[in-house]
């Protein structure tokens, strides 16, 4: 049985959450950011940046984080679906619908009416439903994808 957690509430530790981010997305120099940004993230859901786990059986299967801005140059877009990942041999489940209710759920909770991601995948976004904007460019100036799903 699938279920999403506030890393917080996770009974492994906020450090293993970290660890778990940090695996998916991090590279060799940025450990502490994830370190820092997690750690001091809301632990209820009425307040972004947040990050969750998804747990089977209390095994870490995916993950993911609404946050402010995405490093990307559209400041005035908030919030932003970060750091998704599914585990491979947990894919085709419908699991990222999960996670996108879930997200949802949270920012409407806030009193915001959109929530926006950035990408370089293709097709994946579009079949839950989330409509590619435009582009905007990253801190390293790459164009990136701008993705936006209403709540």
């Amino acid at each position: 049985m699938y279920k999403l957690v506030n890393v917080h509430d996770f009974s492994g530790g906020v450090p293993t959450a970290v660890d778990y981010f940090y695996s998916k997305w991090g590279s060799p120099d940025n450990y502490p950011f994830y370190l820092d940004a997690i750690s001091h993230s809301s632990a209820t859901a009425d307040a972004i940046p947040q990050f969750y786990l998804m747990l089977n059986r209390n095994e870490i299967v995916g993950c993911y984080g609404l946050i402010t801005n995405d490093g990307i140059s559209r400041h005035d877009l908030y919030p932003w679906l970060c750091s998704l990942f599914i585990e491979p041999e947990h894919r085709g489940k419908r699991l990222s619908e999960t996670i996108f209710q879930h997200a949802k759920q949270i920012v409407k909770s806030i009193g915001q009416s959109a929530l926006y991601l950035v990408t370089d995948h293709d097709g994946l976004y579009e079949k839950f439903g989330w409509e590619r904007m435009e582009d905007g460019y990253s801190v390293d100036g790459r164009r990136t994808r701008i993705y936006r799903t209403y709540v």
